[in-house]
């Protein structure tokens, strides 16, 4: 498979399907375990910093391998669906660098029954290994046959592989050749949700990554990427929200209109489509502006229209979900919808924030189209 030669992330538009992952197994976690390979921050350099093992290195590294085979590991996705492309960094790993990698995938539906200590310094017991070997992980899809990998000095340690296959995956094997490190692994692709155990009044949050939302379009993403918005987890910290730069269009000096709202010319939004096909029915919406507490927005705004199988939203009828509302400082904020409107289908949301500022996560909270069931 050819490498894609790019000095920019050819894949940053499509969703990190392993961020929030699992590390099920490793066979050795002795300079540093598996489970900083997927790490959500970048990986970092620190000149002094050593542990009893060896020097701290920011990702999976193996001991020197000293007895038959190689080094391996099953990761469990934070997020199931196809994988369009692979982003794999050896940042740092400039002498023990893993010097060859492949990455086998499969999909299943059940959870392995596998036991993770993930000790520095340690390596996969006998019984440990036992376990992992007998659910044939080496028989799974190969969707990055063994390639070479570079040192990780400035401007040789990015690697982006494109990946052919539409398959579903869930789980992936990461297979060392024989040893080494690595810093950072990234799967990009489309979440591919299982609604088979949706009920017709289960109440989803329709535009969470998880459940196949993404982002269309936005304004400003100054500081920070919309996925952060609609990612499953709380919020870590200001980083990981959508912050949008000071908007250039604000007054000079604001003024408060009759509503009691600030007057404001202009405002940033983002706006989302609904993770299925066929759209859903929104009940309640949450905002939250954790960790936004001197840049968070005066006001938000948070309408839905629909729109199925239309890549352009231009002429678009929108209809507000909640209307422009004050909000408060490092809070979450909960609305419902009104009755009249929990009644009409939508698939796309779009979050409006005056002037500007940040958001930690947004959440839209309603029940499926039961054809977009019947045709999953």
């Amino acid at each position: 498979m050819a490498e894609i030669t790019t000095d920019t992330n050819p894949f940053a538009q499509l969703v990190d399907l392993t961020a929030n992952g699992n590390v099920l197994f490793a066979t050795d976690d002795f300079f540093q375990v598996a489970e900083t390979l997927i790490l959500k921050q970048d990986p970092v350099w620190d000149e002094k910093k050593f542990t009893p093992f060896g020097k701290w290195m920011d990702g999976w590294e193996t001991r020197r391998k000293r007895t038959e085979g190689h080094d391996w590991s099953i990761i469990k996705l934070g997020l199931s669906g196809t994988i369009s492309g692979l982003h794999i960094d050896t940042a740092f790993f400039t002498g023990n660098q893993t010097p060859r990698i492949s990455i086998q995938a499969a999909c299943l539906e059940k959870d392995l029954a596998l036991c993770r200590r993930s000790e520095m310094g340690s390596c996969a017991t006998n019984e440990e290994t036992k376990a992992a070997d007998s659910i044939q992980t080496h028989l799974w899809e190969e969707i990055l046959p063994m390639v070479a990998l570079r040192p990780g000095y400035p401007g040789e340690r990015h690697h982006y592989f494109g990946v052919t296959s539409a398959k579903r995956w869930t789980h992936l094997r990461i297979n060392y050749f024989p040893d080494g490190g690595v810093a950072r692994l990234r799967a990009y692709g489309t979440v591919v949700k299982d609604w088979s155990s949706t009920g017709k009044t289960d109440l989803v949050d329709l535009i969470a990554l998880e459940n196949g939302g993404t982002p269309v379009s936005s304004s400003n993403s100054h500081y920070g990427t919309p996925f952060n918005l609609i990612s499953k987890p709380e919020s870590e910290g200001m980083y990981d929200g959508w912050e949008t730069a000071r908007n250039p269009k604000r007054p000079p000096v604001f003024q408060k209109g009759k509503d009691g709202l600030l007057i404001i010319p202009g405002a940033e939004w983002v706006i989302f489509r609904v993770g299925v096909p066929d759209g859903g029915f929104a009940k309640s919406v949450m905002v939250d502006t954790a960790f936004f507490r001197g840049n968070y927005p005066e006001s938000i705004l948070v309408e839905a229209c629909q729109n199925p199988g239309k890549a352009n939203l231009e002429g678009a009828v929108w209809t507000p979900l909640v209307p422009r509302t004050r909000v408060k400082a490092d809070s979450k904020h909960e609305f419902a919808v009104h009755p009249s409107i929990q009644q009409r289908c939508i698939t796309h949301v779009r979050l409006t924030v005056f002037p500007d500022g940040g958001v930690a996560r947004l959440r839209v909270y309603g029940t499926v189209v039961a054809s977009s069931l019947s045709n999953l």
